[in-house]
């Protein structure tokens, strides 16, 4: 769903094409307790950062799951589509994401995800 998608940007109208890159655990690159997740986007590679934190209050709240790379894959390109439609994505090459909308991208997603499925 949201590893190759389309978004059209709220401002310019200009449909933009957005590829799931990479997934690597901040820490090891930036010394930050998040997942850097990247997309290019239209040539131009865009990082959205999900808070560890959310990992373990996902946990917390769903005993004996957790969130998988797939599935942050989906939560950091849902927000990015987002950014994009809402006219949030103002060039910047990085997003940090809160824990609390990363959980509620999740949530989306899987209620989305349900849906297609069912």
């Amino acid at each position: 769903m949201y590893e190759n998608f389309y978004a059209t940007e709220r401002w310019s109208k200009k449909k933009v094409h957005c590829v799931y890159q990479a997934l690597v655990v901040a820490i090891a690159t930036r010394h930050a307790d998040a997942v850097d997740i990247k997309f290019d986007v239209d040539e131009r590679g865009v990082w959205i950062a999900l808070p560890h934190p959310a990992w373990m209050e996902y946990n917390r709240r769903n005993p004996g799951k957790v969130i998988t790379d797939p599935m942050a894959v989906q939560v950091a390109g849902r927000y990015l589509k987002q950014l994009i439609e809402s006219g949030e994505d103002n060039g910047r090459e990085m997003f940090a994401v809160s824990e609390e909308e990363t959980l509620a991208q999740l949530d989306a997603f899987l209620k989305e995800a349900n849906t297609v499925s069912a």
